[in-house]
């Protein structure tokens, strides 16, 4: 169960347990609290359509299993503070092998993503047994790099998406992928390795931390 359902329990568990004059002013407080945090994961329906599977990502304040946008309050550490997150997949196949992509089609901005698309992370022979338990255990081919979306270039989209990899396929960026993050053509990666449609994906809006 994601960590913030829990959390959310046990606020509702203490409010029962409250005197009866106080629990009508600490529930307009928590009502509060949670019309806050739903309005910060309002997407339109085209964002959040595109999240689907059980894909889990896992930042040291920041729990998602579901498109959202980032809280304005931790832009700054998502981009300059956290490390690489955890990833789950609850429905990972123990004896299958993976490839985990984290990429940006929004660069340098979404009305003209010429740099599109702008590789994050990318992570390949991970094993289901590990992923299943919230490991990464696979070959970097390109290590992670935070969200940074320029100054007033708006929301970008984070996208997160995992593919099954095809039994023995030895899944490789070229020479001139491996030089450059940015402009790559992912469509043409996925058509050489054979991923097909990804198994999971997940995907958060944020925009530059000073903006």
């Amino acid at each position: 169960m994601p960590h913030c359902i829990d959390e959310q329990a046990e606020q509702i568990e203490t409010l029962l347990h409250l005197p009866a004059i106080l629990a009508p002013i600490f529930g307009l407080i928590l009502l509060g609290l949670f019309y806050t945090e739903a309005k910060q994961h309002t997407l339109s329906s085209q964002d959040a359509s595109f999240c689907h599977g059980e894909l889990e990502v896992i930042y040291p304040e920041l729990d998602i299993y579901e498109c959202l946008i980032i809280p304005k309050s931790l832009r700054e550490q998502l981009s300059q503070v956290w490390k690489a997150p955890q990833v789950y997949f609850s429905t990972a196949q123990k004896k299958k092998t993976y490839v985990l992509v984290m990429v940006d089609p929004d660069a340098p901005n979404r009305s003209k993503p010429t740099s599109a698309y702008w590789r994050h992370w990318l992570v390949v022979d991970i094993q289901g047994s590990a992923l299943k338990e919230g490991q990464i255990e696979g070959t970097s081919l390109t290590d992670y790099k935070p969200p940074t979306p320029p100054s007033n270039s708006g929301f970008h989209r984070y996208q997160f998406m995992l593919f099954e990899q095809p039994p023995d396929a030895s899944v490789s960026l070229t020479e001139q992928e491996e030089a450059s993050r940015g402009k790559w053509d992912f469509q043409a990666f996925i058509t050489s390795f054979d991923l097909g449609e990804p198994v999971a994906t997940l995907q958060f809006l944020t925009q530059n931390y000073k903006d």
